[in-house]
């Protein structure tokens, strides 16, 4: 009891600010000035973030990653979502997030093994915890999230979409699952815990053990996504779902992500150093970067 207090005095303080500005827009039914006044579209020179702010509900921000060619995660990648992440959230004006990919026909290829391929011992460590910090604000942030899948999404690709309220995929020859085993890696506890809260534990323990990649009707049937629909409609059925996401008092929304979440996201930070110690060990070991070579020639080798 006294963990759900204190989630309930924290998520009493962060929700604030947004049911202030939601109340306010429902009380006068009016847009405020300052609002209109900014850009609908932002995105700095060079990034691999894109925000579009929505041009019909104004508290919801479409965030489109773009980082060519399959949106790989490298460290830089992941501390720009981050902070992209942690400006929406105090930005009061926004109370939902649609996750997505500029470039349709990859959501995410996950993470850039380059990152974890001849590197130092600290750069590794650094990587790690850029997906680390992205992950536990994406997985316990006060935003509604629905994440837009339009396209393949292995690996860090699935964790993000696990990691979001509602999950929308395109039908097609699309594939999405942890399948880190294939390139002889191994999903860390959190990966695993978040997959058995989605899926269940033998699902996942099969899963895992295999790298299952699924098809999006095989997807929608053990739960690794809520629903699959024509690639041109991701996005648009993505805001109707979000929609009903922000029609719930935010304090209750919040409260409530916060207690079904808070133990997963707290678990991981207290372990934060020792998991970043475990990965690094393991990715830099002999055999493993080996293996890792191979994978790499053999990218080289399709596209020639």
């Amino acid at each position: 009891m006294e963990a759900l207090r204190k989630i309930g005095q924290t998520g009493g303080c962060l929700v604030s600010r947004a049911l202030s500005a939601s109340l306010h827009r429902r009380q006068t039914g009016a847009v405020p000035l300052l609002l209109l006044q900014q850009k609908r579209y932002y995105a700095d020179p060079g990034s691999y973030v894109q925000v579009v702010r929505d041009t019909v509900y104004e508290d919801i921000a479409v965030v489109k990653m773009n980082r060519k060619p399959v949106n790989g995660l490298n460290k830089d990648f992941l501390t720009e979502l981050n902070i992209t992440l942690e400006k929406l959230e105090n930005n009061a004006s926004y109370r939902g997030v649609i996750l997505t990919s500029a470039n349709p026909g990859v959501f995410s290829a996950g993470l850039d093994i380059t990152e974890m391929y001849q590197k130092s011992p600290e750069y590794t460590s650094a990587f790690w915890r850029s997906l680390q910090d992205f992950w536990m604000r994406l997985y316990s942030t006060n935003l509604a999230t629905v994440a837009a899948i339009n396209g393949h999404s292995p690996a860090g690709g699935c964790l993000m979409a696990l990691s979001c309220d509602y999950r929308v995929m395109a039908q097609g020859k699309f594939t999405i699952g942890l399948n880190e085993v294939q390139l002889g890696i191994v999903a860390p506890f959190w990966f695993q815990e978040l997959m058995i809260r989605t899926c269940g534990e033998r699902e996942t323990e099969k899963a895992l053990q295999l790298g299952t990649l699924y098809s999006p009707e095989e997807a929608l049937k053990v739960g690794v996504v809520d629903e699959i629909v024509p690639l041109e409609d991701v996005t648009s059925v993505a805001r109707e779902r979000l929609i009903k996401w922000l029609q719930i008092p935010d304090h209750a929304r919040v409260l409530s992500k916060q207690m079904g979440r808070h133990q997963l996201r707290e678990k991981l930070h207290s372990k934060q150093e020792e998991d970043i110690a475990f990965f690094t060990n393991f990715i830099t070991k002999d055999a493993i970067q080996k293996s890792i070579g191979r994978y790499l020639e053999g990218l080289k080798n399709r596209k020639k």
